[in-house]
């Protein structure tokens, strides 16, 4: 784990109490239970950064993606009025 560094954290009494209970029925002590808590939240933050940065990204995706159809489509009916001219010069 490397270097640990001891700190002092100010908690309400409720909440002290939760953690002692949990951290006694998985066996640990107030560090190592507060220790993971902490692991936890900052791997949940990372996902939800990483998950707003491809939400982000796929809307921008989409933007382009619906800008390239409707060039596309209009594309196509050029095209297809184009030809539609060359059939009528056939008549």
């Amino acid at each position: 784990m490397g270097e640990t560094k001891r700190i002092l954290v100010s908690l309400p009494q409720s909440l002290l109490e939760e953690v002692d209970v949990l951290a006694a029925m998985e066996n640990r002590n107030r560090s190592e239970f507060i220790r993971e808590a902490m692991k936890l939240y900052i791997r949940e933050r990372k996902k939800v950064q990483i998950r707003e940065s491809m939400k982000k990204g796929y809307l921008e995706m989409a933007a382009i993606n619906s800008e390239l159809a409707e060039m596309g489509l209009t594309a196509e009916n050029e095209c297809f009025t184009g030809y539609e001219m060359k059939l009528k010069k056939c008549d």
